[in-house]
Order: structure tokens, then C-alpha cells, then sequence
């Protein structure tokens, strides 16, 4: 078992106020990535556990969305401070169950915060309408509701943003809300839950359901079956995002839904190309490449392209790779063997089709779950690395000629979330960014994650927004009173 010293270790899941077991006493392991120790033991809970956190957010609903705006925003802010009071335990947790580099989870955790703190605000900011009247005895207000008891499922790569990017806007709204997270990182989503709760959370507002693969299609089979749910936000691949949105559709169940990417990174001739490359080397190795956003598909023009492949490839072979609690580290495990088993079949289809390897290209002698950072150079549209997210520290680099050719190419496939270009030219910055289809746009930066700013996709990569002011709207109905007799 882990020696991971911390009050926020906690191997119990958090139902209608209480810190409970699964009904059978199953657990599952959660597992470090670096090490394959087990850090803890985690209730394997199903259908039963899920259908009562339903009922109890159903009992917590009515105080709750009646209690006044300011006081909701007031309680999240207690438990944004919270986390941030306690920024170096999550960060360590995170780190152990997850893998990535402890400062890029302290950098986490702040962002995890920053949901609570800003979906408090809005909360207050929630207004309706009065329109001007199509007859003289009527009159028209439109209101904006909570949508009322929600769901949510959070992946692993990010085990303390996710959670709070969907609790956030639907506890700003007035919803509860039952919580699954991902099954390889559950730890740090209760120890954030053990925050809430010492911030005043009242019971039921707010539980999570703790359960390993085979558990899963059960409580989310529930999330997507029980009545009581009347929304559904998840983050995760586009093949589950589709299977649940069509189990919601017998229901009508509002969805949010953030889905695998695709992302493009283009490289004009035009750009400054240190931070071009500095900007590749965040966007692709950060976390290992294990992120929805991350640079999948490297294209640089004809002009620049050899002194772009050196620069990165230069910056690359000095990244370091170690534990994430190793100093000066840059890249960690990956999170289980079949990603790491995904990065090299993407390694090996490139060269068979005529890749060049530069660098990297296998594990790393630290063990079965590193991969040594990884460029390759020849990628073609046919190959794997272009088609499907790697999810690793590998980039795949191609190179184009003119600005159509890289809009086309950029656009050729189903994804849509997140998209990446330098250039300096003003008038190319505006028709590239009006002829990429994507929900995100990255221009002159590979770093493009904040609460303050819309984050979603388009095509099969999503629907609906994540954070911003637009990102609450998400959590509301919109009710019309028409008022007549006046």
C-alpha cells in the first residue's frame, strides 16, 4: 500500500452526506503509475448505490436551488479556498494516482479551484428577460431555472479539474449533482469531496459513486435510465460519449458532452518560430500528451520546416522523463499499459508506412508505463497518428505548401475541439481562424485551458461549453410566463 501521508487519502465513496462502503464491500485498486503500488483500496459500487445518491440529490434539490445566489457563491468560494489551502496535498495525490509532474498538478489544482470560484460568481449573474409585449393586457418574462437533479463523469487525466469543471456550473445553477470519477484516479475527486463537505456542502447536493471498469456501464446505465436525472455531463472518449447520449434520448436528457480531439498544429512561414516551437513542445508533452487538446498532428510549411524539426527535436531529446516527484521533471507515466501498448502500435504504423523516427520511439528503461518523448517526421494522412488521438508523448510532423492545403488538411477529420497555428500575419490569423472547424482556437500559444473562456468542440467532439459565461447556461431551462388580464 501506498505511504502517501495524508488526512485527504480517503478509500470510502461520499453518498447523501456520509462516507460509505460499497454494498457487496467490493474494492478495487487504485494504482500508482510510476511505481504499480497500490495507493489504495476504492469501493466497487453499481446500479444500487448510484439509484440512492439519485435520491438523495432528489431531497437536496428543493433547498437548494432556493437558497439566495450570494450565499451558494459563498460556500463554493470557502471550498475553492479550501483547495487552495490545501494546494500541496492534492497536488502529491494527484501526482501519485495520475503520474503527471507535481508542478503541472499544483498548476491543476488551481485551475480545479478556479471553477468553483468562478461558477459561484456567476451564479449571481444569472438573469432573465422582460420583452416588450405583442398586446396591450399581456406581458412577457422569461426566467432562467436549474435544470434540476444532474449526473456527471469525469475522466482520468485531469482526477481535480474535470470533477469541478462539471460540479461548478450546475451547483452555481441551483442543481445536485452524482458524480462518477474515472476508475484509474478516484482519490483525488473524493479528497476534493472531503473539501466540500468541510466547506458546509449540505448532504446530497453533491456525491460521488465509486466503482472499476465492469461497474461502470452499470452506474451510468442508471445516470441515463433513472428519471430523476435530468442532465448528463461527461468528458471522455467520443465512442462512450455516443453510447450514453443515445441512452439519454429516451429520456430527452439535456448533455454535455466533451469528446476525444483531433488537434491540428500549424506552422506558417510567417511565425516566430522559438515560440512555435515552445509552444509544441507545451502543447504535445504536457502530461504526457495525455490530454484531449494536446498537438496531434504537427503541420509546418515548406519554408520553415527544417529549422522547425530541428528546433523541436533539440528541445525534445532534453526533455527529462522521471516520477512526477522527481525535480525538473518533464514527462511521466503513462497512465496503464494499453496506453502505452496504443503509443506504439501509432509508432510502429508510422514507420512501416515510411516515417522517419528522430527520437524516442519506445519504453523507457524506468518501466513498463514510460515512454520515451518521441518525434517522427513523414506522417501521412493515412496513418494512425493522424486518424486517432495517440494520447502519448509522440509527434508526428508533416509539412505543407500553401495555406489551403493546411486548412484542408487540418479539417480532414470527424473532431473538432481544439486547434493550434503561428503566424504573424494579421490577415492570415483572421482566415485561418474563420476556416478552422473547431471549438477552440490556440494563436501564437499551446497553452489555451482557463475558467474564463468557452471550452467545448464541435463536429464529434462535443456539445455544449465548459466554463465562461456561457458555460452555466448549460445547467438552466429557460421558462416563458406570459402574463394576460393586466
Amino acid at each position: 500500500m501506498s505511504t502517501l501521508q495524508t488526512d485527504l487519502l480517503i478509500s470510502q465513496a461520499y453518498i447523501d452526506g456520509r462516507w460509505v462502503d460499497a454494498d457487496s464491500g467490493a474494492t478495487f485498486a487504485v494504482v500508482n503509475p510510476a511505481s504499480g503500488e497500490t495507493i489504495a483500496q476504492v469501493p466497487r459500487m453499481g446500479a444500487a448505490e448510484t439509484r440512492r445518491a439519485i435520491e438523495a440529490a432528489q431531497r437536496a434539490l428543493p433547498a437548494w436551488r432556493s437558497m439566495v445566489a450570494r450565499e451558494r457563491a459563498r460556500l463554493m468560494r470557502r471550498w475553492a479556498d479550501l483547495m487552495m489551502d490545501h494546494e500541496d496535498e492534492l497536488a502529491a495525490l494527484l501526482t501519485t494516482e495520475q503520474g503527471k509532474p507535481i508542478a503541472e498538478s499544483r498548476v491543476e489544482i488551481a485551475y480545479a479551484a478556479s471553477f468553483l470560484e468562478w461558477f459561484g460568481e456567476e451564479a449571481k449573474r444569472v438573469y432573465g428577460d422582460v420583452i416588450p409585449t405583442y398586446m396591450r393586457d399581456r406581458r412577457i418574462v422569461v426566467a432562467k431555472e436549474p435544470v434540476g437533479v444532474t449526473a456527471g463523469i469525469t475522466p482520468w487525466n485531469f482526477p481535480a479539474a474535470m470533477p469541478t469543471r462539471k460540479a461548478s456550473p450546475a451547483l452555481g445553477a441551483g442543481c445536485t449533482m452524482v458524480l462518477k470519477p474515472a476508475e484509474q484516479t478516484p482519490l483525488t475527486a473524493l479528497a476534493v469531496m472531503r473539501l466540500g463537505e468541510e466547506a458546509g456542502l449540505p448532504p446530497g447536493v453533491v456525491s460521488i459513486v465509486t466503482g472499476d471498469a465492469d461497474d461502470a456501464p452499470q452506474i451510468g446505465r442508471e445516470m441515463t435510465s433513472n428519471p430523476i436525472v435530468r442532465k448528463l455531463g461527461f468528458t471522455g472518449s467520443t465512442e462512450v460519449g455516443k453510447l450514453l447520449m443515445a441512452q439519454c434520448a429516451s429520456q430527452v436528457k439535456k448533455v454535455s458532452l466533451e469528446l476525444g480531439g483531433n488537434a491540428p498544429f500549424i506552422v506558417f512561414d510567417d511565425a516566430d518560430l522559438d515560440a512555435a516551437i515552445d509552444g509544441a513542445v507545451t502543447c504535445k508533452y504536457r502530461n504526457s500528451g495525455q490530454t484531449c487538446i494536446s498537438a496531434n498532428r504537427m503541420f509546418v510549411q515548406d519554408d520553415v520546416y527544417d529549422d522547425f524539426v530541428s528546433g523541436f527535436t533539440e528541445r525534445v531529446r532534453k526533455l527529462v522523463v522521471a516520477d512526477g516527484f522527481t525535480d525538473g521533471v518533464n514527462v511521466g507515466p503513462l497512465i496503464d499499459v494499453p496506453g502505452v501498448e496504443k503509443v506504439e502500435r501509432h509508432v510502429a504504423d508510422a514507420r512501416e508506412r515510411g516515417a522517419e523516427l528522430l527520437v524516442g520511439g519506445a519504453r523507457h528503461e524506468l518501466g513498463s508505463q514510460f515512454f520515451t518523448p518521441s518525434v517522427l517526421t513523414g506522417i501521412t494522412d493515412d496513418m494512425a497518428m493522424s486518424c486517432e488521438e495517440t494520447f502519448g508523448p509522440v509527434a508526428g510532423i508533416s509539412r505543407f505548401s500553401t495555406e489551403g492545403e493546411a486548412i484542408r488538411k487540418a479539417n480532414d477529420t470527424p473532431y473538432g475541439l481544439s486547434s493550434y497555428f503561428y503566424s504573424r500575419d494579421m490577415a492570415r490569423i483572421w482566415r485561418v481562424s474563420e476556416s478552422l472547424e473547431y471549438g477552440i482556437l490556440g494563436i501564437n500559444t499551446g497553452v489555451i485551458s482557463t475558467e474564463v473562456a468557452p471550452f467545448g468542440g464541435v463536429k464529434e467532439s462535443g456539445i455544449g461549453r465548459e466554463g465562461s459565461k456561457y458555460g452555466i447556461d448549460e445547467w438552466l431551462e429557460i421558462k416563458y410566463l406570459c402574463m394576460g388580464g393586466i
